[in-house]
Formats: C-alpha cells, structure tokens, sequence
C-alpha cells in the first residue's frame, strides 16, 4: 500500500488563489505545514488570502496573468527566489463563457482556452523539471464535473475541461515511473466566482445576464472549504482521480450507468 502523501514541510503554488477553492487550498495547506506561493491576477484578492494565514507562515505571492505566455515563463524564477524548492503545484485558476457555441464568438472560446488549457500545460510545463527534482512531488489539476459530462450551452468549458483530463491521465501514465504523482480533480457546483466572473454573449441584455447568474448561482452551493478539504484528502491519498461534491458523483454514476444517454436523463432531472 502506497504511503499518504505528507504535506508536511513541503512547498506549494496554488493559481487562482485569490478566492473560491483555491483560498481554501491555500488557507488548509498552511494549517498542514506546507510553504505557500500563491499566483493570481488579483492583487487586492491576493492579499486578502494572505490575511487569512496564520501569522509569520512562509508564503509569496505572485500577481500576473497566466494567460501571458512570458510571465509563465518568469514564474519560476520569481517562486524559487523566494522557496528553496517547490513539491506540489495546484493548477487552479479557470474562467467561464455564458452562452451557446452558435451564441459566442471565436475570440470567447479561444479566450477560455488559452486559460483553463494552454496555460495549464505551460505552468505545469515550466515547473515539471523542478517537480522530478523532488523525493516526491504531486501535480493537481483542476477540471470540472463537466470534464466527464457535457451538457448544452458549455460547449467552451467543457470542451476544456475534458482536455484537462486527458492531459492529466496521459501526464500520469507518463510519469508513472518517476517520483511526480498526478491528480485530476473534477468539483461540481461549488460555491465560487466563476459564475459572476464569467464572459457572456454580447447579444444577451443585462436582464438576461442577470437570469443566467441567478441559475447558475443556485447549482453553486458547496463550500469552498470543503471542496478543498475533500481534495487534499484525495491527493493525501494519491488518487489519480477526485469527484468532489454528491451532485458530480450523482452525474457521474449516470454518465457511467448511460455513456450516451445521460443527457437525456439529466435534462428531465434539471427542468
């Protein structure tokens, strides 16, 4: 039996830190004993999330855009200057599109792909080095529960979300023999702003955008906190895969139970 991972005096970079699961992330690790670098694109969010760690715990935060190809690359250098090494790296940060593909335009769809995929392998590119330097190192993905189902109108999102997870099983299978493990999470409605921070169609009116938040919102109920709490558990753990919250295993038992016809059975369920 494989031995629990130990957070222990390790070191991790958590993206999106600035609020939702990856806040809660940042705010558990540190209660485990785990070195923090926390990178957002939100400076005031960012030290908000700092506020919340205990008094003279090591942390960094780093403010840049992780859609930029060149900060990525800084990234590095800008963690390691101030950690002797880094264990654990925590692919977090996401974006959402609100629309149908017909609704959108080309420029919203490569706008979410550049920052819940492209940029996810590039991190995750620029610190694989680093991470095989380790005695032991663990990779965290965060995809979704629409990474195993898609349903209407997320075409965007899902479409990256199952590239997520396909990226992070091949990078598992490829690192199996090394000392990095790999874990692809995929969280249903949790309690985030997602919703609130997400592009909409420019066609939809504000009251139509103001509906849609309202909808969306009500499937976001799970608290960051124990969204994360389940998901440290399952890197604890080591597991290749983390369903977080009833609402995405329920789902996820359907796709199983129906690989094609779980729509259907989902549609009826929801209206």
């Amino acid at each position: 039996m494989t031995r629990p991972l130990d957070f222990r005096g390790k070191t991790a970079l958590i993206s999106g830190a600035a609020s939702g699961i990856g806040r809660a992330l940042a705010v558990q690790l540190a209660e485990r004993g785990c070195a923090l670098a926390l990178a957002d694109i939100r400076a005031d969010e960012l030290a908000a999330t700092v506020a919340l760690l205990p008094r003279g715990h090591h942390v960094s935060t780093h403010v840049f855009d992780i859609a930029s190809r060149e900060a990525v690359n800084a990234l590095p250098d800008a963690v390691l200057r101030q950690h002797a090494a880094l264990d654990l790296l925590f692919n977090n940060a996401g974006v959402a599109v609100g629309g149908a593909f017909t609704e959108t335009t080309e420029t919203d769809f490569d706008w979410l792909f550049e920052i819940n995929f492209h940029s996810l392998v590039r991190v995750t590119r620029v610190f694989l080095p680093h991470l095989l330097g380790r005695p032991e190192a663990h990779i965290v993905n965060t995809a979704s529960l629409f990474s195993l189902v898609a349903p209407a109108g997320q075409t965007h999102y899902a479409a990256s979300k199952f590239a997520v997870r396909g990226f992070s099983d091949a990078l598992r299978h490829e690192l199996e023999t090394t000392r990095v493990g790999v874990s692809v999470v995929c969280p249903g409605g949790v309690a985030t702003k997602i919703a609130s921070n997400a592009r909409f169609a420019a066609r939809f009116s504000q009251t139509e955008i103001e509906g849609r938040l309202a909808k969306a919102n009500r499937m976001l109920r799970l608290p960051p906190e124990h969204a994360a709490r389940a998901i440290l558990r399952g890197v604890e753990r080591r597991k290749p895969r983390i369903v977080v919250g009833n609402d995405a295993k329920i789902v996820y038992a359907f796709e199983r139970l129906m690989p094609i016809g779980y729509w259907n059975l989902i549609r009826k369920l929801v209206s």
